[in-house]
């Protein structure tokens, strides 16, 4: 497959040309309790954009938490497959969000949608994907895998494959990576610099949920979850600097 890259601004080349960053919605919160804070998104955007300028292929897949968290309460109840359309359209809002932040940063941006939603987002089409990614644009992908039940993570997972991507970003909030244990609730969880993904299986450690964790074992896909908060790690990682947990075939 033929790819159209920009030299690496740095002496140092990426390891990877084409990666995919899961973005929790959480992740764009900052320190509210639900929605997007702008400085917040602003640091994320810039951070992405770095790294898109050394020459790596940029897929993000976002999450709606934020604002599906601020709808909770009337989701109560709710029809399960109607609660999971209305956070697809919480992707949406963030995607859009991200894309203006970034377009700010003079960074080409396409949105693409896994529901119709043509006023603001592109149909969600593989091949037009690469060659948005061939083209050095980055790709937004929003309202996860288009059908209720299926997670954002399960949306990261079938997006990297379909896209030929080299890696995963799981990128978590205060999380250095992958514990032993849930960190939060058992002092003792060690931390696990590196895994692999039947091992993973083998010891129910939630990497990611079982659907997307099952799509990366089976393609072979690695796998690196981190801290996105502070520290540049988007850059790190595709720099080759180990950071956070990397999980591998």
């Amino acid at each position: 497959m033929a790819q159209t890259l920009t030299e690496p601004t740095s002496e140092a080349r990426p390891v990877y040309r084409r990666v995919l960053l899961k973005l929790s919605g959480e992740a764009l919160m900052g320190d509210r309790e639900y929605g997007t804070d702008p400085e917040r998104v602003h640091e994320i955007a810039a951070e992405v954009a770095a790294v898109h300028g050394e020459g790596v292929e940029m897929a993000v897949v976002v999450g709606g938490g934020n604002i599906y968290r601020g709808l909770a309460a009337a989701a109560k109840g709710m029809d399960r497959a109607t609660g999971d359309y209305m956070g697809m359209l919480a992707t949406v809002l963030n995607a859009l969000a991200l894309q203006d932040a970034l377009e700010k940063l003079h960074v080409a941006t396409r949105v693409q949608s896994a529901i119709t939603i043509s006023e603001v987002a592109e149909p969600y089409i593989r091949r037009r994907a690469i060659r948005h990614l061939e083209k050095r644009r980055i790709v937004i992908f929003a309202a996860g895998t288009g059908n209720p039940f299926f997670t954002t993570d399960t949306a990261a997972a079938l997006r990297a494959a379909e896209l030929h991507a080299e890696v995963v970003l799981m990128a978590k909030n205060a999380v250095e990576g992958v514990y032993s244990a849930d960190p939060a609730l058992d002092e003792g969880a060690q931390f696990i610099p590196e895994i692999t993904h039947r091992e993973a299986l083998t010891r129910g450690l939630e990497v990611m949920d079982a659907t997307a964790f099952a799509l990366c074992m089976e393609n072979k896909l690695p796998i690196v979850v981190f801290n996105m908060t502070g520290g540049r790690n988007i850059g790190k990682i595709v720099s080759g600097e180990r950071v956070g947990t990397l999980v591998r075939s």
